[in-house]
């Protein structure tokens, strides 16, 4: 225990009142020299903000003009992505998977048939397991038929005008889980940046009309920005179910009737113009 000298000279123990009040005192100091910090701390990041919202101030007295408009930029699909696949059902997993590679091989070798590079075939999944599906419907002969299963599929990529050819290729082959295309087009940069251009020519046209209804002259572009929405995949769904044996083949069925679709990409662009 800390003494202090008495009136008589001999050593005087605090108290316990005392000793509390030292400790609530630095306690409040430590306080408001925290909330004194935090104060600051909250002013600096407001000015910050400020600073960083007025980097273009649009008044009366920098005379501009701020436009915010959008517009898009509309081709036709370079590129389809036909997804082909199929799936065979066997007594148990040998016989299925057996079963499964005939087919898969002639798919592939109706491609190739069909002109399609082997660079441009790309294998997306394969799969063979127990069948727990099973339909109330079927008799007991029927699903011993089928306990097991097997399931491949690719995607092909080819030009648009041969998306119908490819697909019904693989589906007299036994492709009997195709049909979803997927339309794309190859240079969505440049396409973006045709939209982004179409949409600063609508903001600098509607810029010109208020200026002309401000009599005041429009002097040009001092600062844009552009915000591009992210491209949407476009499918064509669908689900074709071969017949077996070649029965297309041999009835001479036509390919179905594919069109490709537009693709389109939009943009909205910020801009700001001045004014004398």
């Amino acid at each position: 225990m800390r003494s202090l000298p008495g009136k008589s000279g001999g050593p005087a123990a605090l108290s316990l009142n005392d000793y509390t009040c030292q400790c609530g005192c630095k306690a409040q100091e430590e306080k408001a020299r925290m909330k004194k910090w935090s104060c600051l701390h909250l002013l600096l990041l407001a000015a910050a903000v400020s600073a960083s919202a007025q980097t273009i101030q649009v008044n009366k007295d920098n005379r501009t003009i701020a436009i915010t408009a959008s517009d898009k930029a509309i081709v036709d699909a370079d590129l389809a992505v036909v997804h082909v696949g199929f799936q065979v059902f066997g007594p148990d997993e040998q016989t299925t998977y057996a079963n499964g590679s005939k087919v898969s091989n002639a798919i592939l070798d109706a491609l190739k048939k069909a002109g399609v590079a082997e660079k441009s075939i790309e294998s997306e999944s394969q799969n063979i397991a127990p069948n727990n599906d099973r339909d109330p419907k079927e008799s007991e002969m029927e699903r011993a038929q089928r306990r097991f299963v097997l399931n491949q599929s690719w995607k092909v990529k080819a030009k648009p005008q041969d998306a119908a050819k490819i697909l019904h290729s693989a589906i007299e082959a036994g492709a009997n889980q195709s049909g979803q295309i997927d339309w794309q087009y190859q240079d969505m940069n440049g396409l973006q940046a045709k939209a982004a251009a179409n949409a600063l020519r609508k903001a600098q046209a509607v810029a010109q009309q208020m200026a002309d209804g401000l009599h005041v002259k429009l002097a040009g572009l001092i600062y844009a920005s552009n915000q591009a929405p992210e491209s949407p995949v476009r499918p064509m769904a669908m689900m074709a179910m071969a017949v077996g044996g070649g029965r297309l083949a041999a009835e001479k069925v036509a390919p179905l009737a594919i069109n490709p679709q537009q693709i389109e990409e939009s943009a909205t662009v910020y801009a700001v113009f001045a004014i004398e």
